[in-house]
């Protein structure tokens, strides 16, 4: 496959709230023993794309402890691999803005890249796509840029954030918008031929642009032959606590479970060499994942826990997302909560959210 990825993080917000005091979104931990931004380098591996880029701008440090060599993704490689590309602005003459600084300051990336197109995404849509298939439909249509969406069955809150498409009956994008009711969520994903990406880039500098899809192609479809590619599997969008919580939960259900880690396509992550769970003498686990290393000796339903969690007996756990090496005691109650990682919950608590806005606790905090 001739393309080389990008997942451009320069434009997302931190909406996790506690979740990303200490953290960019792309590092936030997801599904017992994922981070979100293992879901695109997945995808992106999986597709053959051997020269992958991050751009990134702030709280990157645990980001980077994730990712290092791109071990886990076969990308720590002789030739090419993974590159974790900071803000680095040496240029005094560089009068780029935005993301368009990461573009400028990183040509060096895409001129000693091999491949002829890009594929560019963020990291906030959980997927498992074939990037194979929208670059056969990116050759096949002919066009300057190929823009991923997915067509919802029903708009959640998390989708008004979202923009947009709306496209002609030839697949061609005629609009990028912010319309609330609209069905077709655009995922931030597109593929580019690496020629036409740099001439976009010199022409938006040049003409004081700040944001590279929203200014120099949303802004010139008039311009552009644009077409829009549906995705069609199980997707979802993490842009806010409650989008967190839910699609994590979400994860509970067999068929979405199976359908987003178990088709034809694998989704890796950094490994770590744990012993498998243990169930100790009264504990009760339903409905729920557990990951390598826990200790469970209390109640756990409808729950999250990361790899190293202990529940001690008496302890009750439901519906919750417990983050790695929390510590739970006996006779604690917690219900619709998020712990983030090495918390400890001291005897006797009782911590009650609810489904619209779980209660969460920042990361090595004792309560």
């Amino acid at each position: 496959m001739e393309i080389m990825g990008v997942i451009n993080l320069d434009n997302e917000q931190d909406f996790l709230n506690e979740l990303t005091y200490f953290r960019c979104g792309a590092a936030v931990p997801f599904g017992g023993r994922y981070r979100l931004i293992d879901f695109v380098i997945s995808n992106m591996t999986n597709a053959g794309m051997n020269d992958i880029a991050v751009f990134t701008r702030k709280k990157y440090r645990s980001l980077m402890d994730h990712l290092g060599k791109g071990k886990a993704w076969d990308l720590d490689t002789k030739y090419g691999g993974l590159f974790i590309l900071p803000p680095d602005w040496n240029d005094p003459t560089d009068v780029s803005k935005g993301d368009l600084q990461h573009f400028h300051n990183n040509l060096d990336y895409f001129y000693r890249g091999k491949a002829e197109y890009v594929l560019i995404s963020g990291s906030q849509h959980i997927c498992n796509i074939d990037y194979q298939e929208a670059y056969e439909h990116h050759l096949k249509t002919e066009a300057d840029i190929t823009v991923i969406y997915k067509k919802v069955d029903m708009l959640e809150p998390e989708h008004k954030q979202c923009q947009k498409l709306e496209t002609s009956h030839e697949g061609r994008v005629l609009k990028v918008t912010n319309e609330e009711y609209n069905n077709n969520v655009y995922m931030n994903m597109y593929i580019v031929s690496k020629k036409l990406l740099l001439q976009l880039v010199e022409h938006g500098i040049a003409h004081g642009a700040s944001h590279f899809f929203n200014d120099c192609i949303a802004n010139e479809l008039e311009n552009l032959h644009v077409q829009a590619f549906e995705y069609k599997g199980v997707h979802s969008v993490i842009n806010s606590v409650q989008s967190f919580y839910k699609n994590n939960l979400q994860l509970l259900d067999p068929e979405f479970y199976h359908e987003l880690f178990f088709s034809e396509q694998t989704i890796l992550t950094k490994v770590k060499n744990e012993p498998p769970a243990r169930y100790l003498n009264g504990a009760n686990v339903v409905n729920s994942l557990v990951g390598n290393g826990c200790i469970i000796e209390g109640t756990v339903e409808n729950s999250i826990l990361f790899r190293g969690v202990v529940v001690k007996k008496g302890a009750v756990v439901k519906n919750s997302i417990i983050m790695q090496r929390c510590e739970i005691q006996g006779n604690t109650n917690i219900e619709n909560v998020i712990l983030d990682k090495d918390v400890t919950l001291t005897e006797g608590k009782r911590l009650i959210g609810n489904e619209q806005m779980p209660f969460v606790i920042p990361k090595q905090k004792v309560i």
